[in-house]
């Protein structure tokens, strides 16, 4: 199977296997005699794998790590667990601090009088001149820490 139909068949784009070959967690695909990729059946099952890791936010790292569990004869269950458990701990902690987000935002925009005035505490927090939402309102300092 050549890159655009490995493409279409797991809805993802070429680039992105392109992507997946140059960062590892694939191997080079195999090419014709005119230079064109192909995949066979095993590289398109890793595809759907990794694209699926990607689904449930894994890293490009630890998506590297499932990789090495899901082909390792001798894999524990446990560590495939603790990948498992880790990453819900960190979809957990960003959702709080979504969640933070949101409500320094509605605060900010209950604040804001939405009219034909020039003041707004939205802008001037943003500029990190108000006072309004204390900087522990600010969990997005730290987003994408997961």
């Amino acid at each position: 199977m050549n890159i655009g139909e490995a493409a279409n068949s797991l809805g993802v784009s070429a680039k992105m296997i392109r992507y997946d070959e140059a960062t590892g967690l694939i191997p080079e695909a195999s090419r014709t005699a005119s230079g064109y990729r192909t995949y066979a059946d095993r590289e398109v099952q890793m595809l759907r794998f990794i694209r699926r890791a990607r689904g449930l936010g894994f890293s490009v790292e630890r998506i590297t790590e499932l990789l090495a569990l899901w082909r390792g004869r001798s894999r524990h269950s446990a560590d495939v667990e603790r990948v498992a458990l880790e990453q819900i701990a960190g979809l957990r902690r960003r959702i709080r601090e979504m969640e933070g987000m949101v409500q320094a935002l509605d605060h900010l925009a209950e604040g804001c009088s939405g009219d034909h005035r020039p003041d707004c505490p939205i802008l001037a927090d943003l500029e990190g001149e108000s006072s309004a939402v204390p900087a522990t309102a600010h969990p997005g300092r730290s987003f994408g820490t997961a």
